[in-house]
């Protein structure tokens, strides 16, 4: 489909308008190394976890009562009055091209698909392994024929051939309503690709859902950048702001795609959310830094900045907080 250029559009292919401060993902070498390192599990790094534990046994979250469930990596059920909305759905073992190989949860979802309420609307930031995973939304659909899809620029047509039609897709700062709920597409600063030839055909994004005049962002992946100041003033401060704080390591390839803790610290502070969750974390070994360190300099990032743990927190999986 033909679209017309813009400032984060060539005509072939979607880029990022801010210069990259490091040396990011340049050419199909750079992100073959990216994905073999991506793929690759260092046991030092994740020594104080074994190779798979046992979720708490949790609640199940309530659909009428207003609440959000971290089910795993950037996955949350949300339940809203008369909407319950899931983000990035990854309930698989692997997020991978291959169901042999690639970086294996260590953590089961917080709720199964079975286990889940109606389904009313999904996500899709983005069409990274970890984001968007055709096994999971298959399953989805399946269970909930009626729940709709809204993703980034690009996508309706791949899930399209995947057996997933009627996806809207949006350009930065397009909106679209489902069931009374206002969805604006919102600038990330990241990289899609789910080959090595596919690199930037199709866009990145984050969401922010006004449900009602409650505003709940979700950044999707992004390195730091000058939008998330810019999403705060077109679209007003959050009520709560899901923002990833892992798999960051190491900087001089991660930072122009992925936000460490302190970033999204700065982030949060940049939105003016009132409150935030971590998310992107704890599930699958995608980066180099450990299992724990997202958790732990978050921490300190809060404290550094006079930020309150309640202000900014991470749940356990499968754990509810409200709304």
């Amino acid at each position: 489909m033909s679209r017309p250029e813009s400032d984060h559009f060539n005509g072939s292919f979607f880029f990022n308008p801010e210069p990259a401060r490091h040396a990011g993902i340049r050419g199909r070498a750079a992100l073959l190394r990216l994905m073999r390192a991506r793929f690759a599990r260092d046991p030092a790094k994740w020594a104080a976890w074994p190779a798979h534990v046992e979720n708490k046994p949790y609640p199940p979250p309530n659909p009428a009562t207003p609440s959000v469930t971290w089910i795993g990596h950037s996955t949350f059920l949300l339940c809203l009055p008369g909407l319950t909305v899931l983000t990035d759905p990854v309930f698989s073992e692997r997020c991978s091209p291959v169901r042999f190989a690639g970086p294996k949860r260590v953590r089961a979802p917080g709720l199964p698909i079975g286990a889940l309420p109606k389904i009313d609307l999904i996500l899709l930031s983005h069409n990274h392994y970890d984001h968007m995973d055709i096994p999971s939304l298959r399953r989805i659909r399946k269970r909930f024929p009626a729940v709709q899809i809204v993703t980034s620029l690009g996508n309706a047509e791949f899930l399209s051939r995947q057996r997933l039609p009627g996806a809207t897709e949006l350009d930065w700062w397009d909106t679209t309503t489902i069931h009374g709920a206002h969805i604006t597409a919102t600038p990330a600063r990241h990289f899609a690709a789910r080959t090595l030839w596919d690199r930037n055909k199709t866009l990145w994004a984050g969401f922010m859902l006004n449900h009602h005049g409650q505003k709940l962002y979700f950044a999707g992946d992004s390195g730091y950048t000058k939008f998330f100041a810019e999403i705060h003033h077109r679209l007003g401060a959050p009520d709560l702001a899901l923002l990833p704080i892992g798999a960051y390591e190491p900087r001089e390839m991660m930072a122009s795609m992925h936000i460490n803790p302190a970033e999204a610290v700065q982030a949060f502070k940049d939105l003016h959310a009132k409150r935030a969750i971590g998310m992107h974390f704890g599930t699958f070994q995608l980066t180099s830094e450990a299992i724990d360190a997202p958790e732990k300099e978050l921490a300190m990032a809060l404290a550094e900045a006079g930020i309150s743990p309640e202000a900014f927190f991470t749940l356990d999986v499968g754990e509810t907080a409200g709304l």
